[in-house]
């Protein structure tokens, strides 16, 4: 068999209960389980958080372990090796057991967001554009839920043609058969028969979100999964006496690999709450932290903005978070602003700022890349575009403010490295260029994509060497460190230098009465000076309640984007709350809200074009 390509110390006999990286060698995460389940059988393994309060379930390893066995018996009766199983759970336990089941019956699995039947238009068109693509064999969900898919397909809404009375689903040549996993008993594990999975057997497709395309599935194999957990936990200093929370969506590879899968690698309990109830109330995420002693959580940047913005002073004093060590940080650009003003609202709560962790990764890498400390990115030496030194990084086009943040360096194998896109010429110290990567957690290409695939995952350099992963992200690499500065589809030039559309975003939303994260900038269409930029921003309507003010705010912007990047706007629009296109994991989609903003099917509270009249230019 196999080895693992990330190889901690040897597994012992006297191995003690709730070891981590340095007690486990196996190559699959059917091992790690019931390892888990054979040390620390009683171990409280999960719980859920019923709107993000109330302990509502939870899972012990050897109650996870039968579940998963019994699962894995009822698929390995209608399905073989290899195949793919999609899962449709709404935020609970279910779909952990689901998702290790999958693996224990040596398939492959597919977690997608469970459709929303009231809002069908919108919620079928991307999963059937996965189902399509992964050619599922089985659906595993909740017997709720496959009734309601049931219905739904009865009445025209349908993921596959389904037949309410069998809940088996015909679609072309082949039967995929639905299953309710909360229906399947503990006592059907008799029937489980080990896969003997190895590190290079695919464990999963991890659908890309498709903020600029339609999603791929990137195939993450067990091998890809250990090494980037034992990398994880390395990077993120982790030890035994961790707990994490998480209200990340599982279906995201952050969510799943941060907040389900870490968790069961290091051996120590994990909270789960739901999306939803975060956004609702983001107290409920940082109250958790508080109540249990939480020492890892995190989330995208906006997450932090959203608790200064919304937890009030009172609450503050109620919150003990002097446990929490390792505030990790990515999935969108990170900025100092927020970090310090998370620090700054939440130190007399105990959180210190060199808990933050700024993280670079992506699915295509099965998740983490590079991750370090935030006091190191501040210390650290970044290019300032006044000093003489910066002629250098003019002649090459690049943008090395000193705005951004260090995202660390990589260990255990991954490598990092700058190049020109277009040649593969790696870039010298603090220019900037596409990130290319390579190590034990690259993930083996796109699903049933060879085009792709041979693109993305296996880029050379100039010299030969390779294969690399192709980023799609611009950075630069100094003292070793690595800086992410925006994405390459998205970069903008205007009179010959290069604007990220992030930076032209923040300083929309220095205004008042723009939302923070919903900020969109692009090319509108190329003129004779470059590219003609617009900005769509959503607004608070509570603060532009009249043309004067909606006026007022749009004028403020065009200044500021014109003073701060000597960027003359095109267009602006102020557009209503929720009306700009993001992905399911919040994701902006600067390519779909221009086609939106083109054929004018945005809810615009108020627009100003340059080549209106005067009088015409606020609507």
């Amino acid at each position: 068999m196999p080895q693992p390509p990330f190889q901690p110390l040897s597994k012992r006999a006297d191995t003690p209960a709730h070891a981590g990286i340095e007690a486990f060698s196996g190559v699959s995460l059917v091992e790690l389980l019931c390892l888990r389940s054979a040390l620390q059988p009683l171990d409280v393994a999960y719980t859920f958080l019923r709107d993000g309060e109330d302990e509502s379930d939870f899972v012990t390893y050897q109650t996870l372990d039968l579940r998963s066995q019994a699962i894995a018996a009822r698929l390995q009766a209608r399905c073989r090796p290899g195949d793919r199983v999609l899962l449709l759970y709404q935020p609970g336990l279910e779909f952990i057991s689901a998702f290790f089941g999958c693996l224990y019956a040596g398939m492959v699995a597919v977690p997608a967001y469970p459709p929303n039947l009231s809002r069908a238009d919108r919620a079928l068109p991307r999963l059937r554009a996965i189902a399509s693509d992964a050619r599922p064999a089985a659906v595993l969900s909740t017997r709720e839920l496959v009734d309601d898919l049931a219905r739904a397909a009865d009445a025209g809404a349908d993921l596959f043609p389904v037949s309410a009375a069998n809940h088996r689903v015909h679609r072309r040549d082949h039967a995929v058969a639905w299953m309710a996993t909360d229906a399947i008993a503990e006592a059907d594990a008799h029937g489980w028969r080990d896969p003997l999975t190895g590190c290079s057997t695919l464990a999963f497709l991890q659908y890309t979100s498709g903020s600029t395309s339609t999603p791929k599935g990137v195939m993450v194999t067990h091998g890809n999964l250990l090494h980037n957990l034992a990398y994880a936990f390395h990077l993120g200093e982790g030890d035994r006496s961790r707990v994490s929370v998480s209200w990340l969506p599982v279906i995201h590879d952050m969510g799943l690999i941060e907040g389900v899968l870490q968790p069961a690698f290091s051996g120590r309990p994990a909270y789960l709450m739901s999306p939803n109830a975060f956004l609702q109330h983001p107290a409920r995420w940082l109250n958790a932290i508080s109540r249990y002693g939480a020492t890892r959580s995190g989330g995208p940047n906006f997450a932090y903005d959203l608790c200064v913005r919304r937890i009030g002073p009172d609450q503050r004093r109620n919150l003990d978070l002097t446990t929490w060590r390792s505030a990790y940080c990515g999935a969108e650009p990170i900025r100092h602003e927020t970090l310090r003003a998370f620090t700054n609202a939440f130190s007399s709560s105990g959180f210190s700022a060199s808990a933050f962790r700024p993280c670079f990764g992506l699915a295509e890498a099965t998740l983490l890349v590079t991750a370090g400390r935030w006091a190191d990115s501040l210390s650290s030496r970044v290019p300032d575009p006044q000093e003489p030194a910066a002629a250098a990084l003019d002649r090459h086009d690049d943008i090395a403010a000193p705005s951004r943040i260090s995202c660390g360096t990589a260990a255990c194998d991954a490598r990092v490295l700058v190049v020109e896109p277009e040649t593969g010429r790696p870039r010298d110290p603090g220019c900037v260029g596409e990130i290319w990567v390579a190590g034990p957690s690259v993930a083996q290409g796109y699903w049933n994509r060879s085009e792709d695939t041979a693109h993305t995952f296996r880029a050379r350099t100039d010299r030969g060497e390779g294969p690399f992963l192709r980023t799609g992200d611009l950075g630069f690499v100094l003292d070793g460190n690595l800086y992410v500065t925006g994405r390459l589809k998205d970069v903008l030039i205007v009179r010959g230098s290069k604007h990220y559309p992030q930076d032209l975003e923040q300083t929309t939303e220095s205004h008042p009465a723009i939302r923070p994260g919903c900020t969109a900038a692009f090319a509108i269409e190329a003129g004779l000076l470059g590219d003609r930029i617009a900005i769509v921003a959503e607004a608070d309507v509570r603060q532009l309640n009249t043309p004067e003010s909606a006026q007022a705010a749009i004028a403020s912007i065009r200044r500021s984007v014109a003073e701060l990047h000597g960027v003359l706007l095109d267009a602006v629009a102020l557009v209503a709350p929720g009306a700009i296109p993001k992905t399911t994991s919040g994701k902006l989609q600067r390519f779909a809200c221009r086609d939106a903003f083109l054929s004018d099917r945005l809810s615009i509270l108020a627009v100003w074009r340059e080549s209106t009249p005067g009088d015409e230019r606020c609507a």
